[in-house]
């Protein structure tokens, strides 16, 4: 069974964490059953970018992006050619490595008021 590394969240995942992920699963179901409650403001139906991650090992062993999600990543806070909805973001045979954003478009929106 593959292991998603999740590097340091000052929010949601302070210590890290190493989580085993069964293949089929999303990156975001994966770590809401793990206790890392990162958002996810449409209910993880992909209308949204705030569970927005950046997979920095394994990328490639992720389900390809189907057009919505890439049309709705070019909102997303800290783009990068990495960067997945975790929502869609199914895991493969390979370990990942993933990296939750520091802001989301709902965290840069609180901390401005």
């Amino acid at each position: 069974m593959p292991q998603i590394v999740f590097l340091p969240h000052p929010v949601f995942c302070p210590e890290g964490a190493v989580i085993e992920a069964p293949a089929g699963k999303s990156v975001c179901d994966v770590m809401l059953e793990n206790d890392i409650e990162i958002e996810h403001a449409c209910d993880r139906v992909c209308a949204c970018t705030t569970c927005h991650v950046l997979v920095r090992e394994g990328y490639a062993s992720l389900n390809e992006p189907e057009e919505k999600e890439e049309d709705l990543l070019d909102r997303a806070w800290g783009l990068e050619p990495v960067s997945r909805l975790s929502c869609q973001a199914i895991v493969g045979t390979e370990d990942l490595v993933v990296e939750i954003p520091k802001y989301t478009i709902n965290h840069a929106a609180e901390k401005n008021h």
